[in-house]
């Protein structure tokens, strides 16, 4: 874990922590699936007139008209300041980029022994 707060460290926080498993797992806020739809409580306003977009990795609450990403979700939910946030959120972040680099190994692996 860092000291220095770099724009790319913040960029892979925002974008490589998935929002749904941060949301369902992790900080484990309140959730249903209506329609297909995933939908969570508000942490701020506790409405479940929400929504996440997977492709932004974010997630809207209708009613407040605030979007989070997984930084601004985790300040949210355990009140945390920005830095205490990204802190909670760097052993998360190593864990998916390590299982990424295993996954990358194990398919490189696989396409040497097809060839």
């Amino acid at each position: 874990m860092s000291n220095t707060l770099t724009k790319d460290h913040l960029r892979q926080l925002r974008n490589h922590i998935e929002i749904i498993p941060l949301i369902a797992d992790v900080l484990e806020i309140i959730f249903k699936t209506h329609d297909g739809r995933f939908r969570f409580m508000c942490p701020l306003c506790r409405d479940f007139d929400t929504a996440v977009n997977t492709d932004t990795n974010l997630a809207r609450c209708f009613r407040c008209k605030r979007n989070f990403n997984p930084i601004d979700m985790t300040m949210a939910v355990k009140r945390y300041s920005f830095v205490q946030a990204v802190r909670f959120l760097e052993p998360i972040l190593h864990h998916v980029v390590a299982h990424a680099k295993n996954r990358n190994r194990i398919c490189a692996k696989h396409d040497r022994r097809q060839a």
